[in-house]
């Protein structure tokens, strides 16, 4: 697979307890919880939540885009 661009993440922190899960959906299975205060580094965020990857093993997945901090 070929990529036209790449997204510069924006390094943010998680600033209240959530979920990182699948998909942007609260039905969305959940990968982990994330505490407030973990890293997220934010590649996109629309229609309420925000994709990127997340914690020190920085796995991949969405959180509700209000979690997220500077």
């Amino acid at each position: 697979m070929i990529a036209s661009h790449y997204a510069e993440p924006l390094a943010c922190r998680i600033a209240s307890p959530t979920s990182l899960r699948n998909g942007p959906s609260a039905d969305s299975g959940v990968i982990r919880e994330l505490a407030a205060g973990e890293p997220f580094d934010m590649l996109d965020d629309s229609l309420g939540w925000a994709w990127g990857y997340a914690g020190d093993e920085r796995r991949v997945g969405y959180v509700r885009s209000g979690a997220v901090g500077d």
